[in-house]
């Protein structure tokens, strides 16, 4: 038996809905314990990071004697491609570079070439800090990279310091995002993270400066993620207040979703100025439609961004497993996930251990 019939055995959790693996056959679609299937995949290529933003990698515990994973942990680039390629036959189409700041990663464009070669993706993005991007955008560009994500949480430099945990303003960030631009990516996402006291008075400032550009604000709600973020709700700003005070200076109207199991909610300007989205994971949760599987630096898989265990796939890639062992471990682990801790957060202790987001991507 191929690989391509071997995808889809007698599992009872493999459903019969039908996707196009990556050599073009129809295959079964396989469903997790709550009916969702496997659309997304979110690869962290590095656990290093050139800023310090607070809610992520806070100076005060990431400083300059912190370890991180040594070169031999981490995942190479072709161990990256091969794990993708069985999870591009499991139906995902979509595959996002994270990290840590993925830029980091020298030689990242030998990767994103090897990724975009795979039959059946259809979307390959990145999400980036920016700081690098001047330099990396035309090298991306070439090497077959679709979409870039920009994470930014305020343009007022002082703020901008305060959210990225250094001193460098925002500048050389928008300079990333016009050289991108300038080389043929467009529309550019451009994420916010939104803390109660720290930028949430500067969420106007955002949608002004990017109104009429074309490119895509999105703001995001201040999450719970990982376990040294120093998270409360008390420092939440709802995605309702947001387009509140949006609203009242550039009135919004709500848009349809690109597609199911879009995370952001959609709005668009009255005045034909563009559209901004909010991911309201905290007072909105949409756990329900989630597709997203993730595969940390030193290859573990995890089904949650809010996940405390992961299943380890690269100590079977390197003693030897067949893409067939492989493809199984990934479908045993997918069609017993059961995750939904968006849901059910204030149902945990604050002690109940996450993985961190520098881990495996936002």
């Amino acid at each position: 038996m191929d690989d391509h019939q071997n995808v889809g055995h007698a599992d009872p959790l493999v459903r019969v809905a039908l996707h196009k693996d990556n050599g073009g056959y129809m295959m079964p679609d396989m469903l997790d314990t709550l009916q969702r299937s496997i659309r997304d995949l979110r690869i962290s290529v590095t656990d290093r990071c050139n800023f310090r933003c607070p809610y992520c990698m806070p100076a005060e515990i990431f400083g300059e004697k912190y370890e991180f994973l040594p070169k031999a942990d981490i995942l190479t680039f072709e161990e990256i491609t091969r794990l993708a390629s069985i999870f591009v036959g499991l139906g995902v189409a979509k595959i996002r570079i994270t990290g840590g700041e993925p830029l980091l990663r020298r030689g990242l464009e030998t990767l994103i070439a090897d990724l975009s070669r795979l039959n059946g993706v259809c979307d390959l993005t990145l999400t980036t800090n920016g700081y690098l991007l001047a330099d990396k955008a035309r090298a991306l560009k070439g090497a077959g990279l679709h979409r870039l994500t920009v994470s930014l949480d305020a343009i007022d430099d002082q703020t901008f310091d305060r959210m990225s945990g250094r001193t460098h303003g925002a500048e050389r960030v928008l300079n990333g995002i016009r050289a991108a631009e300038q080389v043929g990516f467009y529309p550019i996402k451009i994420n916010a993270v939104v803390q109660k006291g720290i930028n949430d008075h500067l969420v106007v400032d955002l949608a002004q400066h990017f109104h009429n550009t074309g490119h895509i604000l999105r703001f995001i709600e201040f999450m719970d993620v990982g376990n040294r973020n120093n998270w409360n709700m008390a420092q939440v700003v709802s995605a309702a207040e947001i387009i509140d005070r949006i609203h009242a200076v550039l009135p919004l109207e709500p848009m349809y979703p690109n597609y199911m199991g879009e995370v952001a909610k959609r709005y668009r300007y009255l005045d034909g100025g563009g559209e901004i989205g909010i991911i309201a994971s905290v007072t909105q949760p949409f756990c329900g439609d989630c597709t997203r599987a993730r595969l940390s630096t030193d290859g573990k898989l995890y089904t949650c961004l809010f996940a405390s265990e992961g299943t380890d796939l690269r100590d079977d890639l390197r003693l030897g497993a067949s893409n067939a062992a492989l493809r199984d471990k990934i479908i045993h682990t997918w069609t017993h996930r059961s995750d939904r801790y968006s849901e059910t957060r204030f149902d945990h202790t604050p002690e109940a251990r996450k993985i961190e987001m520098y881990q495996i991507g936002g």
